[in-house]
Order: C-alpha cells, then sequence, then structure tokens
C-alpha cells in the first residue's frame, strides 16, 4: 500500500511541513528509516535521529520545534506515539484475514459457531462451547467444555482455555497461553503431605482484555478469576486463583500475583513485580520493577518500588546510603578503632 504525505495528515488532522505529495509504502523506526518509510518522533532522547534519518516523512507532536534542518517531511500531530499507533492499526486491518473452518479442526456436539468464524489445523473445541462471530481460532488452539469466546476474539496457536471459562468481546490470547488451569491449592496433613483441593471455579476475562505468550490465569477454587474490561497482561505473568484485576490495568512480563488479591482499576506494574496473596491493591498503583508488595495498597496513584515496596521518593533518598554502606562501613571501623584507643588510655 502507498499512500502520500496529504492523505496521511488528512487521515490524522495534522499540518504538513514539506512536501504535501511524497509517497511512503512502508513503515520504520526512526533510526533504520530508508527512503519510501514512515517513521514518527515522541520521545526527546532520538531527536537525534531526526536529523539523519532517510525516512521520507516523519510524525512529530505539534509543539516540537528542530534544533536542525530537518530533510523528511514533517506531520505535525496531537500526539506523535498516539498517531503512529492509529495508522499501524489502518495496516494491520488492511492484511488478508483467515476465513473458514478447516478439516481437521475438531468441535464438539453442542457447540455453537457465529458467522464469519476462523478455526485452523487441528483445533480443539469441546462440547458445549460458543463460538462469538468474526472470532479467530488459531492452529492446535484447545478450548474446552462450556468455555463461552465473544465476538472478534483471536485465540493464537497452541493456546489453552480449559472448560467452563468465559472470555468477552474483542479478547486477544497469544500463543501458548492457558488460562482456567487449577489454581495452586493444597490443603496441609498432619503426616505432612498436602491433599489437593478441587478448583471447581473458572476464569472470566471481559471485553477488550489481552493477554501474552505464555501466561497462566489459574481458574478460581469457588466463583470466579476475574480480569476486567481493558485490562493488558505481558507475556510469561502469573496470575493466581480469584485474583480480580480492576479495569484498564497493566502488566509487565514475569509479574506474579498471588491468589485472592484484588487489583483496583488503572494500575501499571513494572516487569518481575511480585505481589503477594490476600492483598487489597488500590486504583492507579505504579510498581516499579521487581518491585515486591507483602501488604495492602490503601492510597490511590501513589508510586511504589523495591522490595518490600516503598513511596519511590522514599527509596531513592535511601539508595543514595544504600550505595555509600561500604565507605560507612569502613569510616565506622575507623571510629570504632579510634574511640577503643581512646578507652584504652
Amino acid at each position: 500500500m502507498e499512500f502520500t504525505a496529504d492523505t496521511i495528515a488528512r487521515f490524522l488532522n495534522g499540518e504538513i511541513e514539506g512536501n504535501p505529495e511524497i509517497r511512503v509504502n512502508n513503515i520504520a523506526k526512526i533510526e533504520e528509516g530508508e527512503e519510501g518509510a514512515l517513521s514518527f518522533l515522541a520521545n526527546p532522547k532520538y531527536e537525534h535521529y531526526l536529523y539523519t534519518t532517510k525516512s521520507s516523512v516523519v510524525l512529530v507532536n505539534r509543539n516540537f520545534v528542530p534544533s536542525e534542518k530537518v530533510n523528511a517531511t514533517l506531520i505535525r500531530v496531537d500526539n506523535a506515539y498516539e498517531a503512529f499507533a492509529s495508522l499501524l492499526t489502518l495496516v494491520a486491518r488492511a492484511r488478508p484475514e483467515k476465513t473458514g473452518i478447516h478439516p481437521t479442526a475438531v468441535i464438539e456436539e453442542g457447540s455453537s459457531v457465529g458467522e464469519n468464524v476462523y478455526i485452523g489445523a487441528y483445533a480443539f473445541i469441546g462440547s458445549d462451547c460458543k463460538i462469538g462471530a468474526g472470532s479467530k481460532i488459531y492452529p492446535h488452539v484447545y478450548i474446552g467444555d462450556k468455555t463461552s469466546i465473544g465476538n472478534n476474539c483471536i485465540i493464537y496457536q497452541g493456546a489453552k482455555i480449559y472448560h467452563e471459562c468465559i472470555i468477552g468481546n474483542n479478547c486477544i490470547i497469544h500463543a501458548g497461553t492457558v488460562i482456567g488451569s487449577d489454581g495452586f491449592g493444597f490443603a496441609p496433613q498432619s503426616d505432612n503431605q498436602f491433599m489437593k483441593i478441587p478448583q471447581i471455579g473458572n476464569v472470566v476475562l471481559e471485553d477488550n482484555v489481552e493477554v501474552g505468550a505464555n501466561v497462566a490465569i489459574d481458574r478460581a477454587t469457588m466463583g470466579s478469576t476475574i480480569i476486567r474490561k481493558g485490562v493488558k497482561i505481558d507475556n510469561l505473568v502469573q496470575i493466581g486463583h480469584n485474583v480480580e484485576i480492576g479495569e484498564n490495568t497493566v502488566m509487565a512480563g514475569q509479574t506474579g500475583i498471588a491468589g485472592s488479591t484484588k487489583i483496583g482499576r488503572n494500575c501499571m506494574f513494572g516487569g518481575q513485580v511480585g505481589i503477594a496473596g490476600h492483598l487489597k491493591v488500590a486504583d492507579g498503583v505504579k510498581l516499579g520493577a521487581q518491585a515486591g508488595v507483602i501488604g495492602d495498597i490503601r492510597e490511590e496513584n501513589v508510586i511504589l518500588v523495591g522490595s518490600p515496596a516503598i513511596d519511590h521518593r522514599q527509596y531513592m533518598k535511601s539508595y543514595v546510603y544504600y550505595r555509600k554502606l561500604p565507605e560507612i562501613s569502613s569510616l565506622t571501623d575507623s571510629l570504632k578503632k579510634e574511640i577503643d584507643k581512646i578507652k584504652n588510655k
């Protein structure tokens, strides 16, 4: 596909600086730009690439003021990153879509499949399932009995969704993810062995949830593990049984949330965050990478880092002293020797 700068600017409600007739047929990072490519600049630390990039067109924020001559045609928009994301969505939609049901796919009795559904090779859909209109089930997906998949969902290769789970509309589940596996429930016995507690609940994903690759979301012991609408989960995340994650919360890779913890709305978690079980995390909480949470967070919109997690400003002040510990230790030893000499006299 090929577009002129003028066409792109009109689509994005942007302003052109440069040649409105220049054409682009590719998308590239600004540091890897080539003739005919479209790039964007949102982060100031990449500004120096703007003056050397070979990209034909670059999206920038309306208030951006270049410090050197720019050879590329600029399109000024309210938010360059959001505008670029809109264009990527447009390009993705233009790709040919998979359609039809492959002859090797298995759909058991009592299951219903909506219009314009794609079901790939060797996919398995159990009995009494519902697959919503426009959804795409890629090869080797497993969907257990009595599971419901909403409209316009994408379930990528090899994902496993156990029995009786509910997936809302417009959800994306990436390859290798397991939804509805048993929660980690074992009762200690008098002989030091552990008895498995049956996990008879399910998992509910509300609308517009995206789950990355190789994620595990455990089914509830009773009731539901609930991922509210708009939640975005990165790869390699573990979510325990009976957890509830509030609307529009996002979490980066290798985050782990133990059972029965309730996460608020609009939270943001960095990579490898760990949250203990049976806790409550307020709305809007931001946790830095590798933060460890061992108690309730009741205050909304706080930023915490470290393990155990504390206020980020307090953490940074403490870290100044942490880095000086060898020097402080040496000074302490020296002072102790001086005190010992005075005592001996």
